[in-house]
């Protein structure tokens, strides 16, 4: 029986983090071990996903090769760590409503200049080399390398601390388990993210849009519907996402410096590839599987763990080379 079948008789590729997840926890041993990991690598994977849905809405959908998209989550991580240090009083109240706005007004902040540096980027840098992709990744990636410039020459070259609201701060002690609290609030939000992202593309009449655009786009514009709007507003709105993705990264890991783009830059395409071209639901997959992955063999084999994901991705594409939920081809 194939790996196909196999799935196929117990229900679908979903079930991929499940199957990890139990592998893990033969290997490991320890149950509060596993959890431990377990919930460290959906929190990560929910955070990559907020960076990477982005770049497999624009890739997927509007055939763009974008190796600046992870700029925005370099910005987004800044943006959101200077509004941080100038709330520090209310990041350090007693009060868990003040901590929550200001992580919300930060998140905000972050999301706002994604909006608005998207919107210039696909107008001064993307729409000159749409259906061009070597012009693409030449500019794209030329622009990454002048955004981490324009980094250091606002923040500087040393790296940043980012503060965590109080109420995220420590973690939650159930038995011989510790779980940090911020990884609790990152899966919850990614959570609410993606819910929001699958209602917008599948349930309303812009999602039917979209769809309807890459299927067929002089159809749609007969109609009268104005695709190139459509496509501006979804490469805003990855843009935002990056910026939000990169906003919860910076409290993650609460030390930041300008290179935060170009390293994440290979794992964010990883993710979109392992889970298939403008696919939602495809790149939740891959963000869950690469972050359950990275922890579980960083426990393991400490050493192999730089190695991890480019051997996940190498076997998902040799059994599929599509990706494992892609949306198109």
């Amino acid at each position: 029986m194939t790996m196909n079948q196999t799935l196929n008789r117990l229900g679908n590729v979903n079930l991929l983090p499940l199957i990890l997840a139990l592998i893990a926890f033969g290997l490991i041993g320890s149950p509060s071990v596993w959890l431990t990991l377990t919930v460290a690598g959906l929190a990560m994977g929910m955070m990559l996903f907020l960076m990477a849905s982005g770049l497999s809405l624009v890739f997927g959908l509007m055939d763009v090769l974008n190796f600046g998209h992870s700029a925005f989550a370099s910005l987004g991580a800044f943006v959101a760590a200077t509004v941080l240090a100038h709330m520090s009083g209310w990041l350090g109240s007693e009060s868990w409503v003040l901590n929550l706005s200001a992580l919300m007004i930060a998140i905000g902040a972050a999301v706002l200049f994604g909006l608005i540096g998207g919107f210039l980027f696909e107008r001064i840098i993307i729409r000159p080399v749409y259906r061009d992709h070597l012009r693409q990744i030449l500019i794209t990636m030329g622009a990454l390398i002048v955004i981490e410039q324009l980094i250091f020459v606002i923040w500087g070259g040393s790296p940043l601390n980012v503060a965590r609201p109080r109420f995220l701060q420590g973690s939650f002690v159930w038995g011989n388990v510790s779980i940090e609290t911020y990884r609790i609030f990152a899966v919850v939000l990614g959570v609410m993210v993606y819910a929001a992202l699958s209602l917008l593309l599948n349930r309303t009449r812009v999602g039917l849009l979209v769809r309807a655009g890459v299927e067929n786009r002089e159809m749609v514009e007969a109609l009268g519907f104005r695709v190139g709007r459509l496509f501006i507003g979804v490469f805003m709105l990855g843009s935002a996402l990056a910026a939000m993705g990169g906003a919860m990264w910076a409290g993650y890991q609460q030390l930041i410096s300008p290179t935060l783009g170009a390293q994440m830059m290979i794992v964010v395409f990883i993710v979109v590839i392992i889970g298939g071209l403008g696919s939602i639901e495809g790149t939740l997959l891959g963000a869950l599987m690469v972050g359950l992955i990275d922890n579980y063999v960083g426990f393991l084999m400490p050493k192999a763990a730089l190695a991890s994901n480019m051997v996940l991705m190498m076997v998902i594409l040799m059994w599929r080379p599509n990706g494992l939920r892609p949306a198109v081809k």
